[in-house]
């Protein structure tokens, strides 16, 4: 999810990301009620609903999600230092770890704390290249570089993150400054929901764009998934 900062109302927007950020719990959903499972994967909110699902399917009870809110895409300069942190608490409970998270506008932070962590994570830089894979996403873009992408889990939150997220419901007239450069808005499907389609037309139709639907299902994400839990599927067996 791509979202712009701005300096508008400074002194109400520093007090919002200081009660966002005075401690990790306001900003990572944890699983504190539920005992401790063999692994984790920590992953954005927007995921959840998908990794949930994957592993009911799959029957992996051993994988427990850990999860930290989609609010931090309005702030991704925080994202690498939450990860960091559910990484570290399970590196204490000595629990294998995988990351379902894009670069998500944290300038390859993410990737590079990854790394040193000796974390692997599902590739793409963001959920949209997940739902769609990486070479349709690639068409997408040369299709239309000015495209504002939406998933089921924004579709389903569009009026939360975006119009009062971005301040839009108290400035419309910032409207043409965040999305004058966009031409076309492409919903990328998880399901075949026509009332989640319905929204996504009108959320186009709120930014003045044109609509464009796209069934991705859960993309590469199950795949990387799978991959993570063989691997570790032998490592659990010892």
């Amino acid at each position: 999810m791509r979202t712009r900062r701005t300096s508008r109302r400074p002194a109400r927007r520093a007090n919002r990301v200081d009660d966002f950020t005075s401690s990790f719990e306001k900003v990572i959903e944890t699983s504190a009620n539920q005992p401790d499972a063999p692994a984790v994967v920590i992953t954005c909110s927007a995921l959840l609903r998908e990794i949930t699902m994957i592993s009911k399917a799959n029957g992996w009870e051993h994988l427990q999600p850990q999860c930290i809110t989609a609010e931090l895409h309005n702030y991704p300069e925080q994202i690498t230092g939450a990860v960091k942190h559910l990484i570290d608490i399970a590196k204490s409970k000595d629990q294998e770890i995988f990351v379902a998270y894009g670069d998500c506008g944290t300038g390859g932070q993410l990737d590079a704390m990854l790394e040193a962590e000796g974390v692997e994570r599902v590739p793409g830089s963001h959920c949209y290249e997940f739902f769609s894979g990486g070479e349709v996403f690639e068409q997408f873009n040369e299709a239309e570089l000015g495209t504002f992408y939406l998933t089921d889990f924004l579709t389903r939150h569009f009026d939360r993150l975006v119009i009062r997220g971005m301040g839009l419901e108290d400035k419309p007239e910032l409207m043409p400054m965040y999305f004058g450069h966009y031409k076309k808005l492409l919903y990328i499907a998880q399901t075949n929901d026509p009332k989640l389609q319905e929204l996504a037309q009108q959320a186009a139709e709120k930014l003045g764009l044109e609509y464009e639907y796209y069934y991705g299902g859960t993309g590469v994400l199950g795949d990387a998934l799978l991959s993570f839990n063989q691997r570790i599927a032998v490592e659990l067996k010892d």
